[in-house]
């Protein structure tokens, strides 16, 4: 300690800043510095999130996003063209696909070939939505989803499409989607982080701990990642000679210091970290109970399958979202890398749908089973689609697609959403949409709708602007809802 310090003799500035911080004219003076500190947002005692939320009645109160990174291509999957099995091999017409709207990847091609799918399609449930062979699983939920066909973005490129779907903005450093619903929702469950995410463990584009970061908002607000080998969260056991108790003084301890810390500096990033401490506190008991699946009967792994015991798999985290789910998380977002198939599509996408088909369709059927499917909303699709023509050679059975952001296709189930209908329309190349369109904006304002949340009104203050996930943009596709 500095005497002089203490008997107010030698002031520094940042000694200044502290002590004064508490002081009635220095209170101006510090609201000059941060216009925010004094108009921090009321939040609820009992989840955590804003007291003028939900803004009404909610139809869902929480989210499990299954996001498909690198661009499942609507043509083989969901987006049937009959017609196109006469165009295979001919030239798309430039008044369809002009060529400014192509990739660097393949603007240079002698040739834009129409490659039409190889795959069989057929009409199931009672709407008669069309489903790929490679998705039998999917296909047998039919009543229970609605397929946007029409969903488009701006974005031509994973990073910046990614992020756009996530954050609302094609730029780096906005918070994600589950961040937000963290911070206006607040949590269900104190031992448990309210979004979590999960990456299954494949390759494909990287994928970056902003897509599930808070961006602006504090740091609380923040995903969790989940692991996919070795303990799910990093230190979330102590270490050896360390007991509960210990850990507990220890945590006391540093909560005492941070408090201290706090009051000199009023920084409210102080108060995230102590809260942080304290669930990652509980989160040791909690989180190994919740990650152990070895209480779950035989019938769960015969709808999951069999990968459903493994960590790291697909299946395994669709079985942990719903664990999650039923313990009250409020956003569940897994990643599933490995559908940007530029060659050897066929084969490709055939891996990936046996990896992903199952597990999907289990995790609605597990959830209705459960009672949970009518208050959780399910999302299934990637960053933007694919290309009508072939990139690279084009035969009778193999062919490559590139990036299309034009048009591309989403499900979306429980939780408010109306089931069994197919939603829009694409031209007969699956180029343009044609009626119905939705735009990612529009996806992310129905999103927060079903919970209860006015998007316009979700915002926060940054850099002297209020920022929301929608930016300026968006609207409530009231057409899917039921």
């Amino acid at each position: 300690m500095n005497p002089l310090l203490e008997q107010g003799l030698l002031v520094n500035r940042r000694h200044f800043f502290g002590r004064a911080s508490s002081g009635i004219g220095a209170a101006a003076l510090v609201s000059l510095l941060n216009d925010q500190l004094f108009a921090a947002p009321q939040l609820r005692a009992d989840t955590g999130g804003l007291s003028e939320l939900p803004h009404f009645a909610p139809k869902a109160k929480r989210v499990i996003y299954l996001f498909q990174s690198g661009g499942p291509s609507q043509l083989d999957l969901y987006d049937y063209k009959p017609n196109l099995k006469g165009q295979f091999a001919k030239e798309v017409p430039t008044s369809i696909y002009p060529a400014e709207r192509k990739t660097t990847m393949t603007s240079g091609q002698a040739q834009f070939l129409a490659a039409p799918s190889i795959f069989k399609f057929a009409q199931h449930g009672e709407g008669g939505a069309f489903f790929s062979e490679l998705l039998p699983h999917t296909a047998s939920v039919a009543d229970e989803l609605c397929v946007v066909k029409s969903m488009y973005t701006e974005a031509i490129n994973h990073d910046p499409a990614i992020t756009f779907l996530q954050s609302g903005s094609q730029i780096a450093g906005r918070p994600s989607m589950g961040a937000w619903v963290s911070y206006g929702l607040g949590s269900e469950n104190r031992d448990l982080p309210t979004f979590v995410a999960m990456s299954s463990h494949t390759g494909g584009q990287p994928l970056y701990d902003r897509l599930w970061g808070s961006g602006f908002l504090p740091g609380r607000y923040q995903g969790v990642k989940f692991r996919s080998t070795g303990n799910p969260i990093l230190d979330i056991n102590n270490p050896a000679g360390v007991d509960r108790e210990t850990r507990r003084k220890m945590l006391d301890f540093t909560n005492k210091l941070n408090v201290i810390k706090q009051e000199e500096t009023g920084d409210p990033e102080i108060n995230t970290r102590i809260a942080q401490y304290e669930l990652a506190y509980r989160m040791q008991m909690s989180v190994p109970q919740l990650t152990d699946v070895s209480d779950e009967p035989k019938q769960t792994f015969a709808l999951y399958g069999e990968q459903a015991r493994k960590p790291g798999n697909y299946a395994y985290n669709c079985l942990l979202a719903r664990r999650l789910a039923e313990r009250g998380v409020r956003f569940i977002q897994l990643y599933h890398r490995g559908w940007d198939h530029h060659g050897n599509l066929p084969n490709r996408l055939r891996a990936h749908c046996r990896m992903t088909d199952q597990a999907s369709a289990a995790l609605v059927k597990d959830l209705k089973r459960r009672g949970l499917l009518d208050d959780t909303l399910i999302i299934w699709g990637g960053e933007f689609g694919r290309t009508v023509y072939s990139q690279g050679k084009l035969t009778t059975e193999d062919y490559g697609r590139d990036h299309h952001p034009s048009c591309f296709t989403m499900w979306l189930a429980g939780g408010g959403i109306r089931g069994g209908i197919s939603h829009g329309e694409t031209d007969d190349y699956s180029v343009n949409v044609t009626e119905n369109g939705v735009h990612v904006h529009d996806l992310q304002a129905t999103i927060l709708y079903l919970l209860g949340i006015d998007h316009k009104r979700l915002t926060y203050k940054y850099q002297g602007r209020h920022f929301r996930l929608t930016d300026v943009h968006g609207r409530v596709v009231k057409d899917i809802l039921a």
